[in-house]
């Protein structure tokens, strides 16, 4: 059976529930079996209420452009649908577990708690466990896994949940297919994923390329520069100084 999950974001008016903040946006894309599909879940919410300024400035999300947008108990049942039966991936669960919940029960809605319907990954207590006493925010994991996220300049629901999940398959082993068929071709000899490939035996030779000696002699400074950093443990000199690769 696939096994489906769900990354989410959201974006809200503030920090906390409690003190009447809502939800603004909500952003969801789909994994199953570990790759993503392209399906998604995408809305903006009319929060009822104005947004902080301190959120505002993070998000860029104004009460001008939400005036038009519904509220959440008109989208409940839809982003319910989306979700139901599936294990959610987020980063610092507990804080958008937390506004789903409250928004369920001001919708008077018969799901009270997302923990109902779903089970829960919290990435950040994950990347805590893998990298102890390091930063763990989705910025800092994304330059550590050498992930492009370039063009956040602000904050998105979507955006951050699809940032979220290259970064959860990345720690988490990356992608375990690349969507490949189980059967693939090379040159002529066909397998299956249980066979090794074989190449043709009369296939087209391969050029070989030598490298020019403007490449060489940049290559031996390279390696004298990295010897002489490593106080002579440079691998690939050898007791002339010169290179050992050809």
């Amino acid at each position: 059976m696939a096994h489906r999950q769900i990354v989410l974001d959201t974006e809200t008016t503030g920090l906390e529930p409690s003190q009447g903040h809502r939800i603004i946006e909500i952003g969801c894309v789909e994994l199953v079996d570990r790759k993503l599909t392209g399906k998604h879940y995408h809305q903006y919410i009319q929060p009822e209420r104005e947004i902080d300024q301190g959120a505002l400035e993070v998000h860029g999300i104004s009460n001008e452009f939400l005036a038009d947008k519904p509220v959440f108990g008109h989208i409940v049942d839809e982003f319910l649908a989306f979700v139901d039966g599936t294990e959610l991936i987020i980063h610092n669960a507990p804080f958008d577990i937390g506004f789903l919940d409250h928004e369920l029960t001001l919708a008077a809605n018969k799901v009270k708690k997302i923990s109902k319907i779903c089970s829960v990954i919290d990435s950040l207590v994950l990347a805590r466990s893998k990298h102890p006493g390091q930063k763990n925010n989705l910025d800092a994991l994304c330059k550590r896994y050498a992930i492009d996220n370039a063009k956040r300049e602000l904050h998105g629901a979507l955006l951050d949940a699809e940032i979220l999940a290259d970064v959860y398959l990345m720690m988490t082993g990356g992608q375990t297919s690349l969507g490949l068929d189980a059967k693939v071709q090379v040159e002529g000899a066909q397998s299956d994923k249980n066979t090794p490939l074989t190449l043709n035996k009369d296939r087209s030779r391969l050029a070989v390329l030598a490298a020019s000696q403007a490449e060489l002699d940049a290559h031996q400074a390279l390696l004298s520069v990295i010897d002489k950093k490593s106080d002579g443990q440079c691998l690939w000199l050898n007791s002339r100084g010169e290179s050992t690769q050809h």
